[in-house]
Formats: structure tokens, sequence, C-alpha cells
């Protein structure tokens, strides 16, 4: 049995791929919304955190033999517990890594390497601050006082536990972007207009993410974008395609 950490698109598809080529596949997701996504029998589905123990345990009570790690690239902690999982449990573990996107000549584009630094440099660059982060960290957009007196937008998911946690932060519901993406330039440009924004903050989750075009909407409306950089994890085995990872599966099946 194959166990695909599958946090995003990336593992929603190659779940699939994996399915379609006869492979016996588990699945294991954070949330109900990313349950949903699957087109998987339900029974087959892990919903909820795996720390370390949970994946050992997981792992010897499903007789998983391989963990492909298709989470999303800024979940560190699922994949530390992961490949520390598969090493007591001697099975072998790749991670399938979305490319980052590539990054534009743009001066208003501000990388820095966590979202404490990001906080920090969205409140010197405007006082309209829209979040394309998803809702991990909104506390601290939303609790930092050097943001206290900023509006602070939060584009998330439309999923009922993120928008309670909206709420119980703090913000306005006319503060909130409950929508799935990943958007379009055109639609960026909108949403970014209609909000009044003063400053763009994101990740580099890649093209699949949709970091594309919320650079290239940010610099058509020339607003200044704070990326916050990839984690930096040493992986085991990575590799950033489907064909690659099939290979793999193949050697070790």
């Amino acid at each position: 049995m194959i166990l695909v950490l599958a946090g995003t698109k990336d593992g929603r598809d190659l779940t699939a791929l994996l399915t379609e080529k006869g492979y016996q596949v588990m699945v294991s997701v954070f949330s109900e919304y990313g349950r949903d996504l699957l087109q998987l029998n339900q029974d087959l589905i892990h919903t909820g955190p795996l720390d370390t123990d949970g994946f050992t345990d997981f792992i010897y009570k499903n007789n998983i033999h391989l963990i492909v790690d298709a989470s999303h690239p800024y979940a560190i902690n699922v994949s530390e517990n992961a490949m520390t999982a598969c090493q007591t449990t001697n099975i072998p573990y790749i991670r399938y890594e979305r490319p980052a996107a590539t990054l534009p000549t743009y001066n208003g584009l501000h990388v820095v390497h966590d979202y404490i630094q990001a906080v920090q440099l969205a409140a010197t660059l405007g006082e309209v601050i829209f979040l394309t982060t998803g809702s991990r960290h909104l506390s601290l957009f939303k609790t930092t006082a050097c943001l206290q007196k900023h509006r602070v937008i939060a584009r998330v998911l439309p999923e009922p536990s993120v928008l309670a946690e909206c709420l119980q932060l703090g913000f306005k519901p006319q503060d909130i972007v409950a929508i799935q993406g990943p958007f379009s330039h055109n639609l960026n440009v909108s949403l970014f207009q209609e909000y009044n924004a003063e400053v763009i903050v994101t990740k580099n989750s890649g093209k699949i993410g949709g970091s594309d075009t919320k650079i290239t909407a940010a610099m058509a409306l020339n607003l200044p974008v704070v990326m916050i950089d990839r984690p930096i994890i040493q992986y085991s085995k990575v590799v950033c395609n489907l064909t690659d990872v099939i290979n793999f599966i193949r050697e070790v099946h």
C-alpha cells in the first residue's frame, strides 16, 4: 500500500494517476475540504494532522510500504514527521515537490524568510494588506502590534472552519474573501482593485498555486509584493515531475 500525502492539487493528480495504473493507494489530507476534493473511496482517506508517532502507527496498521509526500511546499511539519516515520519503519520516502515560480525582475518584489518578517515589512509598505497566504498564520497578521491600524484582507478557502477562525480573530466579513484558487491574472487584478489593496503578501507556491498571476497582477497595479520564501528542508529524496515518481515506485515496489 502506498500512502500519498496529498495536501495539494499535485497530490490529487498523483493519486488519480497511481490509482489508474493499478497501485493500491491511501491518502492523508489535513482538512475535510481536502478530503472532499479527492475522487477516492472515503475509507482510503485519512483526515487530520499526523505527528511522527501518528505516521508510524498508520504505517504499521495499514501495511504502508512507501510514502509519497506531495504535501504543500510550506507544510514543514508534515514532511519532517513523515520522513522520520519512514526512517523508523524502514520504508522508502520520496518527496514530490512542485517547482517554485520563476521570480521576475520587479523592484516592488520583496522576498522574506518567514511570516514574522512578512508582517513587519508589510506594515511599512502600505495601509491595506491583502493576504494570499492561506489561513495557517492569520493570527500573526491580525494580532501583531505593527498592523493594528492597518486594514488586513484575508483571501481564504470557503471552508466553514476557516471562516469561523477568521471571524474569531476579528476579521470583519467585508475583509474576508472566501474563494478557491488558483486565480487568473485578471481576477487577481480585479480583487486587488476592489479591495483597494496597497500591499500583497504571498508565498512561492509555484505556478500551480497561482504565484505567477499574483505577481503579474501586482506588477500591473504597481503594488509591492511581500513573498515568503519556501522553507529549507533536507528531503531524503526529492523529484519534481510525475515520471520520476513513477520510476521510483517501480524501483522500490
